[in-house]
């Protein structure tokens, strides 16, 4: 009846093991998110409890199958056959379910090492996007300010001197921004709204830079009509001046006029 009963708690520590193996080791998906991950974990630690509990048990199987070896040893030696089976049964579902455990605590802390990398890219991106945004601010207010210029060289010059100025911004900050926005985006992280928002900076990027480029342009070209209206008028000041001396001359002289070359006349 001994023999009986240790063989029917071996049967039912091999069936144990099996459905142990079936719901901790053959249900493997993919963890999408930390709150999914973290709970496999604290599952996977809460079976191999469960696992190492059952050792006690194993371990009185162990030896009241050896008593009942030494007492009946045809019947202990049958069971002790069997006990081989559960024991190495019962290591290897112990060595996979640590191995298990073990692998999700590892992709544990690369998921939060991913987090934390992925949480200083996004706040290094933040800080270039917000400079940019500040020049690009800056960009627009000096195109602005060339929209009403008074008809003045001095003022033309300073205006163009201005947004030229500007316009030397360094593309440092911006190959930052994309390249960051590309790593995470690559990664699979925030994609919707990384996209969002630099699909509406490059936007205004591509739109500033045109017009202050254009407004360039239209300034330059202004600025050389003055500057050769101006070298006109001083040439034409400067011809009207010996003219005007001559004339004078002529005048303190008493000079007949039909006496005076044709174009003094």
């Amino acid at each position: 009846e001994k023999a009986v009963n240790l063989k029917k708690d071996l049967a039912e520590m091999q069936e144990w093991m099996t459905q142990a193996e079936e719901e901790y080791l053959e249900k493997d998906f993919e963890y999408k998110s930390p709150e999914e991950l973290e709970n496999a974990v604290e599952e996977m630690k809460r079976a191999k409890e469960d696992v190492l509990q059952k050792e006690v048990r194993v371990k009185i199987l162990k030896d009241n199958i050896k008593m009942l070896a030494t007492k009946v040893p045809s019947s202990g030696h049958d069971l002790a056959t069997e006990l081989n089976v559960v024991l190495e049964n019962y290591q290897l579902l112990c060595n996979r379910i640590r191995g298990k455990c073990h692998t999700l605590e590892a992709r544990m802390i690369a998921l939060c090492l991913e987090i934390s990398e992925v949480w200083s890219c996004w706040i290094e991106l933040l800080q270039y996007l917000d400079l940019e945004t500040a020049w690009l601010n800056n960009l627009e207010e000096r195109v602005q300010m060339t929209g009403n210029l008074p008809d003045k060289l001095d003022a033309v010059n300073d205006a163009l001197e201005s947004l030229e100025s500007v316009l030397r911004h360094p593309a440092d900050n911006r190959t930052q921004i994309r390249e960051l926005g590309q790593t995470l985006i690559d990664g699979g992280i925030l994609d919707d709204i990384i996209s969002e928002k630099l699909e509406a900076f490059n936007a205004r990027y591509e739109e500033l830079s045109h017009l202050a480029v254009s407004r360039q342009i239209t300034l330059e070209q202004q600025l050389q009509t003055m500057r050769e209206t101006d070298h006109m008028l001083q040439v034409l000041q400067e011809s009207l001046g010996d003219l005007d001396r001559q004339l004078t001359s002529y005048l303190t002289d008493r000079i007949d006029a039909f006496q005076m070359p044709q174009e003094a006349q």
